[in-house]
């Protein structure tokens, strides 16, 4: 693939309702994952999983790019082929998470910023000597008593904003990861308020640092009711609600917004971007980044045997395929029966 810069790069990953794959995960998340499974969270299981995972027929025309730890973009399938190449040839774009997790804000009860600028540009050269395409950093905001303050908001995204300048300097696509976390009972209001508070300051600050909007990739949360509110808002209502916030606060220029799934089941984050592209109305492509909704499937048909592997492959193909429809505005729950 002969991608000269980053608007083509970007371009590239959601064209054609592509969508990521974000496998991610630190060593502890991905631990806690293979023990719902009962695997062991040995370095070598964890290759096997990815493995089996980028060689699923169905990463091939529905999957742009695949986000990587820090392990993974290093390591070699078993026949000695590095996983970054195996990405490459089913025609997505290899990808690496960058930030280095989250410090609490002092005076700012249970709010967090994002770390990792030091040495970003030696971490991202680095990388890019490997063939990472584009990067990835995420920050984190809660909604809660009196939170999110403007002072977590303007500090996340400001850091968002040195990382995705630096992403670029270095010829890569920064994705910004504004995430507003699902968790709490606050209503569909409360979450749209934090998630446009969010996207204007980011906009704001990525303006200010001479980001190239063209050259950089969007992975926001939808706009939901809280994981524990009793009135849940419909698809359609969290469709309308997210597109809303989005129209009013992302510029049109930006080439791809591709959402997080932030916990949703796997049918319903599937549902939600479905029924968003089917509104329309916007200049960007509408797409996914999923990490759980793309893999619990076929995290749990593998159950760590080699002979489940094509079984766990079908998951993921499926899952890759169906959001890819939504992606285009086609999919339908029908297609779920199999």
């Amino acid at each position: 693939m002969s991608l000269s810069n980053i608007e083509e790069i970007a371009i590239f990953i959601v064209a054609d309702g592509k969508g990521i794959l974000a496998a991610d995960e630190s060593n502890p998340t991905c631990g806690k994952r293979f023990d719902s499974i009962g695997v062991d969270p040995t370095e070598e299981n964890r290759r096997d999983y990815r493995e089996l995972l980028f060689r699923s027929k169905g990463m091939k025309g529905n999957i742009g790019g695949v986000i990587l730890f820090d392990e993974t973009i290093r390591q070699k399938a078993k026949d000695g082929t590095l996983l970054r190449d195996i990405i490459s040839d089913q025609g997505a774009l290899p990808g690496i998470k960058v930030d280095k997790g989250l410090q609490p804000i002092e005076d700012c009860p249970n709010e967090t910023v994002t770390v990792g600028l030091d040495g970003l540009d030696e971490r991202l050269k680095e990388y890019s000597s490997m063939g990472a395409k584009f990067t990835k950093w995420r920050a984190v905001i809660n909604i809660g008593d009196g939170i999110p303050t403007d002072k977590c908001i303007d500090a996340n995204m400001q850091a968002l904003a040195d990382y995705a300048k630096c992403a670029q300097d270095n010829g890569m696509v920064p994705i910004v990861e504004p995430e507003v976390l699902m968790d709490g009972e606050h209503n569909i209001e409360q979450c749209f308020d934090a998630t446009e508070r969010s996207l204007k300051s980011l906009f704001s600050h990525l303006e200010k640092a001479s980001v190239n909007i063209k050259g950089t990739l969007l992975k926001p949360n939808m706009v939901t009711s809280g994981k524990d509110a009793t009135d849940q808002a419909s698809v359609e209502e969290v469709a309308q609600k997210t597109l809303d916030c989005l129209i009013a606060n992302v510029p049109a220029e930006l080439p791809g917004i591709t959402f997080l799934s932030g916990g949703q089941s796997e049918i319903l984050a599937t549902a939600h971007l479905d029924a968003m592209n089917k509104i329309g109305g916007f200049s960007w492509k509408l797409s996914f980044s999923y990490g759980r909704a793309l893999q619990a499937a076929a995290l749990k048909a593998w159950e760590g045997k080699s002979e489940n592997e094509f079984i766990s492959q079908d998951e993921l193909s499926h899952r890759a395929e169906m959001n890819k429809l939504a992606s285009l505005g086609q999919w339908e729950q029908e297609l779920e029966d199999r």
